[in-house]
């Protein structure tokens, strides 16, 4: 019997579907990008600059996975800072006396006043943006007495946040990390959540 049309067309799709798989794991196996799938650079803007190096550009894409984490972290810290101050002190909770006027808010207006100043879109209208990952582990500490439920020990959301406000520093300013350095940061990660009551 001659094999159906239907049936040729099914085996060329599966044919298809294990090249890409295949073209998937040797991609994987060697760090390398060989062009298969469109999907992975389509919407990227780093494709329309093939000016810069094979070697920046996977040094990029390895650090962006980086910066992920740390950008969910230090906004999801914000948010937790938000939510407890407000329940506390109201919508206005960023001009009570629980956020140190010399030290937090005052320069974090200064920062926002420098972007409006610049022409650039600002960031937020919201001044808990322009603070940095020391200042917001300032006003979880300052504020012990409302986060003392959140957290297990005050001493360790200071050495935990001092951690990660080192391993910040080569993200922020767009150094490379090795992968010692990895390493410490997706465990100080873990080890904030795990202070976390």
């Amino acid at each position: 019997m001659p094999n159906r049309p239907d049936g040729l067309i099914r085996a060329f799709g599966m044919s298809g579907i294990q090249i890409s798989a295949g073209l998937s794991r040797v991609e994987k196996s060697f760090g390398i990008l060989l062009g298969h799938d469109a999907s992975v650079q389509a919407g990227r803007k780093i494709a329309d600059y093939d000016q810069f190096e094979a070697t920046l550009r996977d040094e990029a894409a390895r650090m962006s996975e980086i910066y992920e984490v740390f950008y969910c972290l230090e906004n999801s810290i914000r948010k937790l800072v938000e939510d407890i101050l407000i329940e506390a002190e109201g919508a206005d909770w960023w001009n009570s006396k629980r956020v140190d006027e010399e030290r937090i808010r005052k320069v974090a207006a200064s920062r926002h006043r420098k972007e409006v100043d610049s022409g650039i879109t600002p960031r937020s209208d919201n001044l808990l943006f322009y603070t940095t990952f020391g200042e917001l582990s300032q006003i979880i500490t300052d504020n012990w007495d409302l986060f003392e439920t959140v957290f297990r020990s005050k001493t360790a959301v200071s050495n935990v946040s001092n951690q990660l406000n080192l391993l910040r520093g080569p993200i922020a300013h767009c150094t490379p990390t090795d992968n010692l350095e990895q390493e410490r940061l997706n465990l100080a990660v873990k080890t904030w959540f795990k202070i976390m009551s």
